[in-house]
């Protein structure tokens, strides 16, 4: 936790204000503490267990993501606030777990969006690579009739869903880019220069236009 604190910069807390998060440790550092450490599973319980959001992403960095119950990693999960540490939750732990599926299905049902998020995060990685036995048409059934209205992070999941069921399946793109284009939803978005618009029909455009190039 020292070291921790040591590696705190100001500036880099006040950019990770403005995207809701609550620490200023450079994550390249941070990646650097966790290389150094390696894999300690009881290391990484008592990190977490601190609260500090740079003590869990490290703890999260340092980790057997296997080693948790599905019980374990809901209680994580509802616990994560802040979107960094959710964020590498479902990417570097839920993903690589056995509950993955389980989990998936119970967060998508979730009256929490935040919670809601992290399903449709899940629901996400399925469509890219592993769509057998999803339901792609009801998934754009519930992105069309709740992704407009729907609180900032779920909207954000639900939207990178759309994209990618429209990226990936050639037979719902038409859909996708329709339904992309009737809701508007991250429209206006500001992009940086060489970066592709979360806009989803931009973005689908893009992306497929890059792999037939390719």
């Amino acid at each position: 936790m020292d070291e921790l604190a040591a590696l705190e910069d100001p500036k880099a807390r006040a950019v990770n204000e403005k995207h809701g998060d609550d620490h200023g440790v450079n994550l390249g550092k941070l990646r650097a503490v966790a290389k150094r450490l390696k894999t300690q599973q009881d290391l990484a319980r008592e990190l977490w267990a601190t609260g500090d959001t740079a003590a869990r992403l490290l703890a999260l960095l340092v980790c057997r993501p296997k080693a948790f119950d599905r019980a374990e990693l809901d209680t994580m999960l509802r616990d994560a606030r802040t979107p960094k540490v959710h964020d590498w939750l479902v990417n570097y732990v839920v993903k690589k777990s056995t509950h993955a599926e389980e989990l998936r299905l119970a967060w998508l049902a979730d009256p929490d969006p935040v919670v809601a998020s992290a399903g449709w995060a899940l629901t996400t990685e399925r469509v890219a690579k592993k769509p057998e036995g999803l339901d792609l048409d009801g998934l754009l059934d519930v992105i069309e009739a709740d992704m407009k209205d729907a609180p900032d992070r779920l909207q954000w999941a639900m939207n990178h869903c759309l994209a990618q069921i429209g990226i990936d399946h050639p037979g719902h793109r038409p859909r996708a880019l329709a339904i992309g284009e009737r809701l508007e939803v991250l429209k206006d978005y500001p992009t940086p220069p060489n970066c592709t618009s979360p806009y989803a029909p931009t973005w689908i455009t893009e992306i497929v236009r890059r792999r037939e190039s390719a």
